[in-house]
């Protein structure tokens, strides 16, 4: 594990660590084949610099609005104590108890940094677990961890609530709308994903502390403003598959010493060749470093990776660029060049391609006839 961290510390060279965090390792579950986002965020390189520095850059993947809002409609939610949000918690679970109490775990006595928030959240989660009757308290900024490649990395949810019908709550408090009882399918799967994290990440501590896993809900507690108004609404959603989309991809970064071992020896990703940064490295440099691990581009890259445009021009012309679906329903044909050759019988197919060349050309021929041109 050391000569791993020390692989990915030089690849990241001079660079300021880019902290991993929930959203960044729900974004991996996306794309699980990807090696190339694998090690560039769990070497803390900013994708976003990077990028630019190629010549691909990609807009901020969210608007400052879009930030400003979800501070705005949390605060609302957490104001005088959690009141709103109690109220939502007592209908929606059925709490039989008449108080609550609150902890806010964002400093510890004045000390906003993450290792003394995280050892006092394992101090109060773990003596809440150990309880044998339900404590009614809602742990508000607490600050759990994952060690990632040798790294820790942080993690924040939005508020966890015990202990309700003896199991502790991940709360995730989102600015999105429902609206008629729907809300955005991809928000609420990357909200879902993310809550992932969090409910392993607790999982994670209790296990350590010999304490019962399954004191954590697989359901998590999705807090939404209702229709076209602030009114927050609350539902619960089982997020069991997305944890064991979690956990696979988790178990896959373990295997990263491989991949960077494939690797040049000296490769870096550092923009700059001097101290002073004076010197930058040359975009085709980088570019060629990039190559020498292996991505998976699939058009929803463009909405979670900042690499997206550079992978989809890597990928030009192949099937791959066209998405999951596109290259299954084409048999497995790695080219666009070749899908076109077959459909327009330019192209001999190959003895096991007789069925995908005769089902391409008469696509082809319905295409050609529903444009008015001859097939």
């Amino acid at each position: 594990m050391n000569q791993l961290k020390a692989r990915l510390d030089a690849l990241r060279g001079s660079e300021e660590r880019k902290k991993l965090n929930a959203r960044g390792l729900a974004a991996l579950t996306t794309n699980p084949s990807c090696q190339l986002r694998s090690v560039l965020d769990t070497a803390g390189i900013d994708k976003q610099m990077l990028c630019s520095a190629i010549g691909f850059a990609m807009p901020a993947d969210q608007s400052q609005f879009a930030i400003t809002r979800g501070t705005a409609f949390e605060a609302q939610v957490k104001a005088n104590g959690c009141a709103q949000l109690l109220t939502l918690l007592r209908d929606l679970l059925g709490l039989p108890l008449a108080e609550v109490s609150y902890d806010d775990l964002e400093t510890v006595g004045g000390n906003a940094s993450p290792s003394a928030r995280h050892r006092h959240t394992v101090r109060l989660l773990t003596q809440a677990g150990s309880l044998a009757e339900d404590a009614g308290t809602l742990f508000d900024h607490p600050m759990l961890e994952l060690v990632v490649a040798g790294h820790p990395v942080h993690l924040e949810p939005d508020l966890i609530a015990f202990r309700f019908q003896g199991r502790f709550f991940i709360v995730e408090i989102k600015s999105f709308a429902v609206v008629d009882g729907q809300a955005p399918a991809a928000s609420v799967a990357a909200a879902e994903l993310q809550s992932a994290v969090y409910v392993h990440a607790m999982r994670e501590l209790l296990r350590s502390h010999d304490l019962d896993e399954q004191l954590v809900s697989p359901e998590i507690v999705l807090v939404c403003p209702q229709d076209f108004s602030n009114k927050p609404t609350a539902v619960k959603v089982d997020i069991t598959n997305h944890l064991n989309a979690v956990r696979r991809q988790l178990s896959r970064m373990k295997g990263l010493d491989s991949i960077v071992a494939m690797m040049p020896a000296g490769a870096t990703l550092d923009r700059w060749r001097d101290q002073d940064r004076l010197d930058p490295r040359p975009a085709e440099e980088l570019k060629r470093t990039l190559r020498t691990v292996e991505a998976h581009y699939i058009p929803q890259c463009l909405s979670t990776c900042e690499m997206a445009k550079f992978c989809r021009r890597e990928e030009r012309g192949s099937t791959a660029a066209l998405g999951r679906q596109v290259r299954e329903d084409l048999g497995g044909l790695e080219l666009v060049s070749e899908v076109i050759g077959l459909a327009t019988g330019a192209r001999m197919h190959a003895d096991d391609q007789a069925e995908q060349a005769r089902l391409l050309r008469l696509a082809h021929s319905y295409r050609a006839a529903f444009l008015g041109g001859a097939a």
